[in-house]
């Protein structure tokens, strides 16, 4: 098998590149545009929603030099995770904002976790009460990221019980200024927020698809978005492991570089080791996103456990090697390592996947 990037996308990886090497200096607004009139949020979308790419090796190229290069930008929020459900299950109206998405004119955001849901998808208590061509929203919902900036948010919303196969959720499309927001910053500098509806009307033509269907499609876009997220990852290790690298080679001890001391030059090797076994993971699931359920969510768990036992790895064994200065915020350390703990509790933690993978070998085999 050829693990080769195509032309197009090794393009778009040395565009990327290039021109995150200079994103630290951008304000979040001017790099969500300059990231749009590049292409890149066209990146994550098929030719038929408008973009140019959207298969799994597309997402794992553009995610991971973002992860390379350390930056907070919306894209698994407006382009994977909100874009890809407005893509999968819109009507021709509601399609429109996906234009608006690819030009960096809309962020959205997808308010599906809730206090007491913790990893489960299924689990939502938010109620949509149907009265005449309204819908009343009520509910909680918890760590939405990107939830404070949006323009317009994705809501999950029980409307019936398990009807013919069916989990009960329906999605609604929601202005973000008619909810209450209370937005913050997550460890790794990324926006967040709470949503809170109460009583919140919203018109019957926000329905996002079929009432009461849309528990696969959220399932199939998780899956997209965590498969991402292993390749954020990855470039955090990578950026991680370089800054180490040129640590061990400058910084000198007893007349020699440390790099030299053979106990840190094992230590390396084995951290070296870790993050090709990241990187593989990461192919894997990206190559069998479009799998049958069982298969790819059986390799989103198997890659999603292995990713947060490196990337805890990763960041122990960098911030050791440095020793104080790899404890301090102002080294670019901090924030690899800071994003790759993130990236664990998103989504599913090591530990929930872990269960999950054993779950599901049943049903593979």
């Amino acid at each position: 098998m050829d693990f080769n990037l195509t032309e197009e996308r090794q393009m778009l990886q040395d565009t990327l590149r290039r021109f995150l090497g200079n994103a630290a200096t951008k304000d979040s607004n001017a790099l969500w545009a300059e990231l749009a009139e590049l292409g890149v949020i066209g990146a994550l979308f098929t030719e038929d929603n408008g973009g140019f790419g959207g298969a799994g090796f597309d997402l794992s190229v553009v995610f991971e030099e973002i992860g390379r290069a350390g930056v907070t930008a919306p894209l698994l929020e407006t382009g994977i995770l909100a874009g890809g459900l407005i893509a999968a299950l819109g009507n021709d109206e509601q399609n429109a904002l996906l234009e608006d998405i690819i030009d960096g004119t809309q962020q959205l955001a997808f308010a599906h976790g809730e206090p007491l849901a913790r990893y489960d998808l299924n689990h939502v208590a938010t109620t949509a009460t149907q009265t005449g061509d309204v819908y009343i929203l009520n509910g909680h919902k918890s760590v939405v990221m990107n939830g404070g900036c949006a323009d317009t948010l994705i809501i999950s919303a029980r409307t019936a019980g398990d009807v013919a196969g069916n989990h009960g959720i329906s999605l609604f499309l929601v202005e973000a200024s008619s909810v209450e927001r209370r937005s913050y910053k997550t460890m790794s500098g990324a926006d967040a927020a709470e949503i809170y509806l109460n009583n919140v009307p919203v018109a019957k033509t926000a329905l996002l698809g079929a009432e009461g269907t849309s528990f696969d499609e959220i399932e199939t876009q998780v899956a997209r978005a965590t498969a991402a997220l292993c390749a954020e990852a990855v470039g955090a290790m990578e950026s991680a492991k370089a800054l180490t690298i040129e640590y061990l080679q400058t910084r000198q001890q007893f007349g020699r570089p440390i790099g030299k001391f053979q106990a840190l030059q094992h230590r390396m090797a084995d951290l070296l080791v870790e993050v090709e076994q990241a990187r593989s993971a990461t192919i894997n699931v990206c190559g069998h996103l479009d799998a049958d359920r069982p298969l790819r969510e059986h390799h989103v768990s198997a890659a999603k456990n292995l990713i947060g036992r490196a990337g805890r790895l990763v960041a122990e064994e960098t911030i050791q090697m440095h020793g104080g200065i790899g404890m301090t915020q102002e080294y670019n350390l901090a924030g690899f390592a800071k994003r790759m703990m993130m990236i664990d509790h998103q989504w599913g933690d090591t530990d929930y996947h872990l269960e999950r993978f054993i779950t599901l070998s049943r049903a593979v085999a």
